[in-house]
């Protein structure tokens, strides 16, 4: 379980030798992934074209030399260039599109996120006439609640949330649920999700709510059991937990189980535990209603659905596929290995974050911002404390000297 499969040298084998199932290189043609309709491809050559794409850290292949780069792939069979830029969260993402200074044309939101865009009307309707790989999603990952309809959202990755330790730091015996992360054994060698929605959801379920409750008595109660825990907090961190991680530098963190996948590759001292009450998570490609190329849009998602692609980028980054045809092409091992890819009796038990009401975000948010704040009084406190402690004892140095001297002036 400790090392579901060595992801670089596993897929470029795959690649390499397995091209007929997986894909094949084309000097000619420039490009190396196997397509369904080449013709559909060419419509934009020649004219031009960018987008911007606007997706987390690491979440497509990228190593041309090694593996595969799909976005310089997809250039090459297309001739649209991707202008490419990275976010670390949701909010990050939100925050960036709502302030209007720049217009993106894909973006890779969380389930949550896309509901709340919907809502705000940030996000297009998507024309499936250009995207017809949509078909290889399977249908568990459609109709889901933050796009009941199917119209906003394609999915790219799904996962679950679950606690990444280190096996040599963590006693087994304590990973009886969410509860770890208020013990006090693992004092200063914790890590935190460090967003406010994230970070409340792991509260309620260790408190046993509902984390798309909307009921503020809850809501406060999570608040009192994050307060309590941040004396034990080494540092509220999203992508940093994986260097952290990796090098030893904690014992514990909550986190996704396709990064931990890739984290327990690094190292072998790291093991993950998912708690029976946890949450599964979807990222789903959108078009942002400001997008300039939407049908370039389309086809980069389309290419993105493509299985060779769609299996390439589950191999690279480590999360799990909701693509029907990638998943066949996954390794044996990987496709029955319980971490990356639970099983049905778990995923159907499982609760999806939902978009919440905007005066519960809200609440949730200034709650966040004084549990954040708690303990900032007391740090000043402490520093003038410590000012004041050297302005005295300096003060008293000074006295003490002219004292000496005036007595010294008596002999």
């Amino acid at each position: 379980m400790k090392k579901i499969v060595a992801f670089s040298l596993a897929i470029m084998l795959f690649a390499l030798s397995a091209v007929s199932a997986f894909g094949y290189y084309s000097e000619a043609e420039g490009y190396s992934t196997e397509v369904e309709d080449f013709d559909y491809y060419q419509k934009f050559q020649g004219q031009g074209i960018e987008i911007d794409v606007y997706n987390w850290g690491e979440y497509v292949a990228n190593d041309s030399v090694n593996f595969l780069d799909v976005n310089e792939d997809f250039e090459a069979l297309t001739g649209i260039k991707v202008n490419y830029t990275l976010f670390s969260s949701n909010e990050e993402l939100y925050t960036k599109l709502r302030s209007g200074g720049t217009n993106y044309d894909v973006i890779v939101p969380s389930d949550y996120m896309i509901g709340k865009m919907i809502g705000e009307g940030m996000l297009q309707k998507l024309d499936f006439n250009n995207i017809p790989n949509y078909k290889y999603i399977d249908e568990k990952y459609k109709n889901a609640n933050f796009d009941p309809n199917n119209e906003y959202s394609v999915p790219m990755y799904w996962g679950v949330v679950g606690i990444i330790y280190n096996t040599t730091m963590v006693d087994e015996e304590d990973l009886s649920g969410w509860d770890i992360l208020w013990n006090e054994k693992y004092a200063d060698n914790m890590l935190m999700f460090s967003n406010s929605r994230d970070a409340f959801a792991l509260a309620l379920l260790d408190l046993g709510y509902s984390f798309n409750t909307t009921d503020e008595t809850e809501l406060e109660e999570a608040a009192g059991h994050l307060r309590a825990q941040k004396p034990l907090v080494q540092a509220y961190v999203m992508d940093e937990i994986y260097d952290k991680m990796e090098g030893g530098e904690a014992a514990v963190a909550p986190y996704y189980n396709g990064d931990a996948v890739l984290m327990m590759d690094v190292n072998e001292d790291l093991d993950f535990y998912v708690p029976e009450n946890t949450s599964i998570f979807i990222d789903s490609m959108c078009i942002p209603a400001g997008a300039r190329n939407k049908e370039a849009a389309e086809m980069y998602i389309n290419y993105m659905c493509e299985s060779t692609v769609a299996a390439a980028n589950s191999y690279y980054v480590g999360y799990s596929t909701p693509h029907s045809g990638a998943f066949e092409l996954l390794d044996e091992e990987l496709q029955e290995n319980e971490i990356a890819y639970p099983d049905d009796e778990l995923i159907s038990s499982l609760e999806a974050l939902l978009t919440l009401p905007q005066e519960t975000s809200s609440y949730t948010d200034k709650l966040w911002t004084d549990i954040m704040a708690t303990g900032g009084d007391s740090v000043v406190f402490q520093a003038i404390f410590l000012v004041a402690v050297a302005v005295v004892y300096f003060v008293i140095k000074v006295i003490d000297k002219r004292i000496k001297k005036k007595r010294m002036s008596y002999y």
